[in-house]
């Protein structure tokens, strides 16, 4: 009998090595911190039992699938999002398909709040004053450096979005004094009020309610944006959307760069529809140079997708992907699974 073969895209760690080689397997890995080049895998992949891959690994699709051949029984990404994997071309083969969507809620939530803070209070503008040597001759004023305070009295947080990260975040929020959340779960008809009145009890809530997105863009001083990516959550976050909202608002988004449209942001940035964004992703990335819309908006504070980059949080996704598959290959239920 052969030994089943499993390819892994990325350097895992060692942790999540360690559960793969508990088991009878030829295991083929790329082992270096950057994407394994597509010619890698190509070459690789056929006869494979296991897939183990990242965001970065895109696309996973019918045709690679093809080429894997009809041994493939599971692909387990080491993500929340699975954009980059063809799930319906997955379903058609009955391959499986593993993601890590649990484990980075805590990690994400920080980041969220993080962004937040930099946004409202001009965080890069200041920073660059500082690394640019500004400083000295920059003339004190009242006013220099000033922003909307997220803590004011009768502040609104909109969530566009509201899973595990975005009531994690709230939480956070809530010892900021902020008592009022709106929210919008975009594609999701029922109704989760009972859960509702347990947050408001819980946290002792002013208010805490679902509305429609045009009421939470114009009622909403803070919005954050977690919702999954998409053609129904595509540039959810439009020209419409940020023209509607508050002057001094603040726009988050650590969730899908595809949610929200950069060029319409670039331009409510410019002509001061909000005040500041925080992003954790963009449309496109990494493809985000110096000439990209965004950055050259000084009120655009952007990081480099890294909302779950804290050790723990990646060595947590790393071994529940590898679970996945070990999982999936001894016909168990996965830790974590993407169904119809």
């Amino acid at each position: 009998m052969s030994i089943p073969k499993v390819v892994v895209t990325y350097n895992i760690g060692e942790e999540a090595l360690a559960i793969l080689k508990k088991h009878p397997m030829e295991l083929v890995l790329w082992s270096e911190d950057r994407n394994a080049p597509r010619e890698w895998l190509v070459e690789n992949i056929p006869g494979a039992v296991g897939l183990l891959c990242m965001l970065t690994d895109k696309p996973i699709d019918g045709a690679l699938l093809d080429i894997a051949g009809p041994n493939l029984q599971v692909v387990s990404t080491v993500s929340v999002g699975y954009d980059h994997i063809d799930f319906q071309a997955l379903s058609q083969r009955n391959i499986k398909l593993g993601h890590t969507p649990d484990v980075l809620t805590e990690a994400v939530a920080d980041i969220t709040v993080m962004l937040a803070l930099m946004a409202s209070r001009n965080g890069r503008i200041a920073v660059e004053a500082v690394e640019a040597g500004k400083w000295p001759s920059t003339p004190w004023s009242l006013f220099a450096f000033c922003g909307p305070q997220i803590s004011s009295p009768g502040y609104t947080v909109g969530f566009v979005g509201f899973g595990r990260i975005a009531q994690a975040t709230l939480r956070r929020l809530r010892s900021f004094g902020i008592d009022r959340f709106l929210y919008n779960n975009t594609g999701r008809g029922s109704s989760r009020e009972s859960a509702d009145v347990d947050l408001r009890q819980q946290f002792n809530l002013k208010e805490l309610r679902r509305v429609e997105l045009d009421e939470l863009a114009a009622e909403c001083d803070l919005i954050i944006t977690l919702t999954p990516g998409g053609a129904l959550t595509h540039h959810l976050v439009n020209e419409s959307f940020l023209r509607k909202m508050k002057k001094t608002a603040i726009l988050v988004n650590p969730s899908r760069g595809t949610v929200v449209d950069s060029n319409a942001l670039a331009l409510a940035l410019k002509e001061s529809w909000i005040w500041a964004a925080g992003l954790d992703v963009v449309e496109g990335e990494p493809n985000v140079g110096l000439d990209h819309p965004l950055v050259q908006q000084p009120r655009a504070v952007l990081l480099p997708h890294i909302g779950s980059a804290t050790f723990e949080t990646r060595i947590a996704m790393a071994c529940t992907a590898a679970e996945n598959l070990i999982r999936a290959l001894a016909g168990e239920p996965l830790l974590a699974e993407v169904k119809q």
